[in-house]
């Protein structure tokens, strides 16, 4: 759902409240009761029954109201709904000649009260119609939310066991060659892991905590690999400033996994810059110079970009560089 359209549900939301809520019925009904009472008490000098018209208004404005549009017009049966209100006209006509509700010195005006028969009844069904419109679009929106949020969940779970998978085999590998080196894996992975199990449920976290698990991580990977080297920049005012959780791991675990070179030193660069209500991302890593088969991003990679759509649908740019030196990931998200 677009941000004109959430807008549009904000705006609404006390008339919605009013003709929706179960609680305010009976100030609803009051007010109706009120209004009809109001406009006949008003018209006395040409009316000898006012109980009896206001009887009558009553009752067709309600039986309009949960008979006749439910049953017919909001399943879609048209016609016959066109027919209820011309039966019902003719039996006002009929009923006139017995039953004369005006002075009889004025008589009584059938097409009057039949122009006030079928006002009634379009203004209760415009109201009935208008309740399911502004349900039919509530639904939609928490459908939608529902699905988003759901969609989000599924994307994060994802990342999260495909990152756990990789430092689990980083650890594995360093048991054989450096028990030590293992250990402060171990350990660093453990704090890694507590972010993500408790910091990173949370719907948003501190854009500042969010870089300290990318330093935790950079780390990690420099105690398992000698010739590699690691910078992060950070500018601006990042106080504060709040991201959802594990935005960025993606793209730096996917400059690692690609940039192991045997033959020369390779570098992870990430730049962090907030000014002017944006946020600036960037991330630049160093290619092998003897390329695997497979240079994909892989799952996370992707998730991360699904995300990004269902976050931040109109306000972040994304660019990828790649050349024969370097991979370069540039992101903008408005905040």
């Amino acid at each position: 759902m677009n941000d004109f359209t959430r807008q549009q549900l904000i705006s609404e939301n006390v008339l919605f409240r009013f003709l929706v809520s179960p609680n305010l019925r009976i100030f609803r009904h009051l007010l109706l009761i009120v209004f009809i009472g109001i406009v006949l008490y008003n018209s006395t000098p040409v009316i000898d029954s006012p109980i009896a018209v206001f009887l009558y208004f009553i009752i067709l404005f309600y039986v309009n109201m949960y008979v006749l549009v439910p049953k017919l017009l909001f399943r879609n049966r048209n016609i016959a709904y066109c027919l209820s209100v011309l039966g019902i006209l003719l039996v006002v006509a009929f009923c006139g000649y017995f039953f004369n509700p005006f002075n009889k010195e004025n008589g009584l005006n059938i097409p009057l009260f039949s122009f006030l028969t079928v006002l009634l009844l379009a203004a209760s069904a415009s109201i009935k119609l208008f309740q399911k419109g502004m349900m039919d679009k509530q639904l939609i929106y928490e459908l939608e939310q529902s699905k988003a949020y759901a969609e989000l969940e599924q994307l994060k779970n994802q990342i999260n066991p495909h990152f756990l998978f990789n430092m689990l085999n980083n650890a594995n590998v360093l048991t054989k060659k450096d028990p030590e080196k293992a250990s402060q894996v171990l350990m660093k992975l453990s704090d890694l892991l507590r972010y993500q199990l408790y910091d990173s449920a949370r719907d948003r976290v501190l854009l500042t905590s969010d870089i300290h698990f990318l330093e935790d991580f950079l780390n990690l990977e420099k105690i398992r690999r000698d010739s590699f080297d690691i910078l992060i920049s950070k500018e601006g005012d990042l106080s504060g400033v709040q991201i959802p959780p594990l935005l960025f791991i993606p793209f730096v675990e996917n400059a690692v996994k690609h940039n192991n070179d045997a033959a020369r030193s390779s570098y992870v660069n990430l730049y962090f810059d907030v000014s002017n209500d944006e946020l600036f991302f960037k991330c630049i890593n160093s290619k092998p110079l003897f390329k695997s088969v497979s240079n994909t991003g892989g799952l996370g990679l992707t998730n991360v970009k699904r995300r990004l759509e269902l976050l931040y649908p109109a306000t972040h740019r994304l660019n990828i560089e790649d050349d024969s030196e370097r991979y370069c990931v540039t992101l903008t998200i408005k905040l």
